[in-house]
Order: C-alpha cells, then structure tokens, then sequence
C-alpha cells in the first residue's frame, strides 16, 4: 500500500481540505521564526524545507508532487520554528489543519495506523540522511539518494540537491558524469 496516496485518498474522501493555494516560485510558504500548524498536500509543483546559518542555506527536506510537507516541528510543538518552505517552481497545495488532522487520525484505528506508520518512514529516513551526512563520502551520499530517491533528481535543480547532500554543485555535477 501507497501510504500518502491512502492518507490523501482518505482525507480527500472527508473532504477535510481547508483550501488550495498557490505559490509562485521563490514564495515562501513558512518563514523561520513562525508557527504552522498545517499539513500541505504538493498538488503539483516543488518545495524545499531549508535553515539558514550565517548565510548559508541547509536544505533539510524537499515536497514534490503527491507528497506532503510541513513544518513538523512546528506542527508536533505548535511552537515557532527556525525553518523556511520555499516554492521551487509553482506550487499548488492543499491544506488541512492540525486540529482537523489529529480529529481524523484520531476517528479510527486505521486512521491512527496511516499516520503512526508516516511517523515512522519519517523518521527512519531522517536517520539514514543524518548516518549519510556523517559517516559517508560525497560520492557514497549521491549514490544512495539516487538509489532511494531518484524522483529527486527529475523534480529538483542540481543546486538544490547539492545543498541537501552537503556538496558543491560542481562535485555534484562531477559524480553525476562519473
């Protein structure tokens, strides 16, 4: 099973989206330093989930079409959060709030499972991306993005994916011609 086609599929069924925006690129959806409590739905479109540290942008995650995004500290704490969401490219998003939200996950057990389920993914990619960045060499960290992820490399600019890989763009275009 398809994890965020069902929990779209089941939201989408409820009919729970609050409404549909629009980003141009560049358009930020959360600024550092703000509180939101949503959950986005990448109708079409990109986004990146970067912080910024003495100039320098950190990519942290990206959103593409059919996938969620949020600020999920932010969400989790519904406290301010230091990271930015930026529109790559036009973006289409749907959203749902947190309190509707966790009124659905909480509406049944199979609700409750597709969230914990999510939780889960999340954070057993957050732990290989980190184990990536510390243990493994820049070529070893291109190769198993492409490997789990080579979506990314279809929807997002060179430039992006370098900053998520903690590489310069021309060894990033080095290993791609490798």
């Amino acid at each position: 099973m398809d994890i965020i086609k069902e929990l779209y599929h089941r939201i989408n069924q409820l009919n729970l989206w609050r409404k549909t925006i629009e980003l141009k690129r560049n358009d930020f959806l959360k600024s550092a330093g703000t509180t939101d409590t949503n959950l986005y739905y990448v109708v079409e479109g990109s986004l990146k989930a970067s912080i910024i540290t003495d100039e320098t942008e950190h990519i942290i995650r990206f959103g593409y079409q059919h996938d969620f995004i949020a600020s999920l500290d932010s969400f989790i704490t519904e406290s301010a959060s230091d990271l930015f969401i930026q529109a790559i490219k036009k973006s289409t998003l749907k959203v749902i709030s947190k309190n509707d939200y966790m009124d659905f996950v909480h509406d049944n057990t199979e609700n409750r499972e597709l969230w914990e389920t999510t939780l889960q993914l999340l954070i057993v990619q957050q732990m290989e991306r980190e184990r990536d960045l510390l243990t493994n060499s820049p070529k070893e960290r291109y190769e198993r993005v492409l490997k789990r992820s080579p979506r990314l490399f279809q929807e997002i600019p060179n430039k992006h994916i370098a900053s998520y890989l903690r590489m310069t763009p021309e060894t990033l275009s080095r290993l791609k011609k490798a």
